[in-house]
């Protein structure tokens, strides 16, 4: 079936729910094949839904439907005030399901229902909100050249949109919603481990009454998704997931000239200052370290500690991290559910087999599965130290509840560390000085960085440089992504 299903259905222990349409070119269709995804629970190890999938044909039917309504120029011709009062009623709908929408989120990738209602559901909404506000105040038309000019800045085109899995929902809605406010027309992608969420999101969009054609919602694998991102009719591809792929996306963009946002993965520092208040900063890193179980992009999992209060850092960062509470996702009182799959988990049980062999101790955690945990794919917290930033787990990207302290020697040597890395997405400074603070912070070279908190707000450009992408979500960048700008003389420049 698709359509509405209770979060009752989804909870640990009920029957399976199957989805046997697609939302296709704003159409609800009957799916051609056989296929389906199965949505496995990360903390029960059971199948709860089967979803559709569509073949290439369809996938391609989807792209040609959204060329035809761009064309056609319906919804981008919409005015502006239109479009953004069609996504304030989206952001009404999705308000109302908040709470099924948490616990499908809970259900189908693990994070803990807290998070999810606080965070990947309830914090959607503002997200929503806030890019109609930034459209609101957009420059549509800007005047140059005392009147004699102007710059129009109008709909990208057909826009493929590819989240990933840890933060489904904002990370859809951060290039469905802009793209949809620019005037384009848009073909989802969602990841095949979390196509719950984006069902019900369909749901919500088709009751917007969109032009047919204007979005398509097509959770798939890998293989759709690259044909969709190759597709000739396709202007933009917006992305966000690994930075190994980001790179696969980035070469046939570049061969077809396609327009392309990429928001990859992170190795973030967070700068300890030897003036820092230890409490604080122990308190910051259970959520910019440990949020979604470590999997998440922006995860602060290098810690630069000074070597005056080295023994210091690293026993306050394991003290928080063995005061963290593993179990299921659906507990109030759980601060860590499981990581997305079995095969996900071992991965990141390897690469803390590996800090062992590279010489790294661990002061809490390890590779073992949590004590009691024989079901569901959970694993503990660990801390390294005595860790050499050139080892591999300070540059790799481990996707997990994993934390490295690294020694500096003084305010240079942390910027020069923090530096020293492939990636540059997000990090911060703590300390106790803010000119001291405001002189490491500019130093750092990446996409975002706070003093004494990492708290990013949908008004402020989200991304990051070197290898954690190209281009920003939010905030008026956010809008700029999905627009072409126009220079139109209107007479001849005095």
């Amino acid at each position: 079936m698709t359509g509405t299903f209770s979060p009752e259905e989804l909870g640990p222990g009920q029957g399976t729910v199957h989805h046997d349409r697609l939302y296709l070119g704003g159409r609800w269709v009957t799916a051609s094949s056989a296929e389906r995804i199965q949505v496995v629970s990360p903390s029960t190890e059971q199948v709860i839904a089967t979803v559709a999938v569509p073949t290439a044909a369809e996938a391609d039917a989807a792209v040609v439907a959204a060329r035809a309504a761009f064309e056609a120029g319906e919804w981008r011709r919409t005015p502006v005030a239109e479009r953004i009062a069609a996504m304030r009623r989206l952001a009404d709908a999705y308000e109302a399901r908040v709470a099924e929408l948490a616990e499908t989120l809970t259900s189908e990738m693990g994070a803990v229902i807290g998070w999810t209602r606080m965070v990947h559901a309830g914090g959607s909404v503002l997200l929503i909100r806030a890019m109609c506000d930034e459209a609101e105040r957009y420059p549509w038309e800007e005047e140059r050249l005392g009147g004699a000019a102007a710059v129009i800045r109008e709909p990208g085109g057909v826009v493929v949109a590819i989240p990933p899995w840890n933060v489904p929902q904002s990370t859809l809605l951060s290039k469905l919603v802009p793209a949809l406010l620019a005037g384009c027309s848009v073909v989802v992608k969602p990841s095949p481990e979390t196509p719950l969420d984006a069902l019900i999101l369909a749901e919500l969009i088709d009751g917007l009454g969109l032009p047919e054609g204007t979005v398509s919602i097509l959770p798939a694998g890998r293989e759709i998704g690259e044909r969709l991102v190759a597709h000739p009719e396709v202007d933009h591809v917006a992305f966000t997931g690994s930075t190994a792929a980001g790179r696969s996306i980035a070469a046939v963009c570049g061969r077809d000239l396609k327009r392309v946002t990429l928001e990859l993965g992170g190795k973030s520092a967070a700068i300890v200052l030897d003036d820092a208040d230890l409490d604080v900063v122990a308190a910051g890193l259970k959520a910019t370290a440990f949020n979604i179980s470590g999997q998440a992009c922006i995860a602060q999992t290098r810690v630069l500690a000074p070597r005056s209060r080295y023994d210091e850092v690293v026993e306050a960062v394991a003290t928080m991290a063995r005061g963290l509470t593993v179990g299921d996702p659906f507990d109030p009182s759980t601060d860590l559910g499981p990581l997305v799959t079995s095969v996900h988990r071992d991965r990141v049980r390897s690469y803390v087999r590996l800090g062992i062999d590279e010489g790294a101790r661990v002061v809490t955690g390890g590779a073992n599965t949590p004590t009691g945990m024989d079901r569901g794919w959970y694993l503990r917290p660990t801390v390294f130290a005595d860790v050499d930033n050139r080892m591999r787990i300070a540059r790799e990207e481990i996707f997990g509840p994993v934390l490295c302290v690294i020694p500096y020697d003084d305010d240079a040597d942390a910027v020069r560390l923090a530096n020293d890395s492939d990636y540059g997405l997000a990090g911060t400074v703590w300390t106790a000085d803010a000119d001291r603070a405001d002189t490491v912070a500019r130093a750092v070279r990446t996409g975002m960085i706070g003093v004494n908190a990492f708290r990013p707000h949908f008004s402020l450009p989200f991304g990051g440089v070197k290898a954690s992408g190209i281009g920003r979500e939010f905030g008026r960048e956010g809008l700029d992504a999905f627009v072409e700008p126009k220079a139109y003389y209107r007479a001849a420049p005095a």
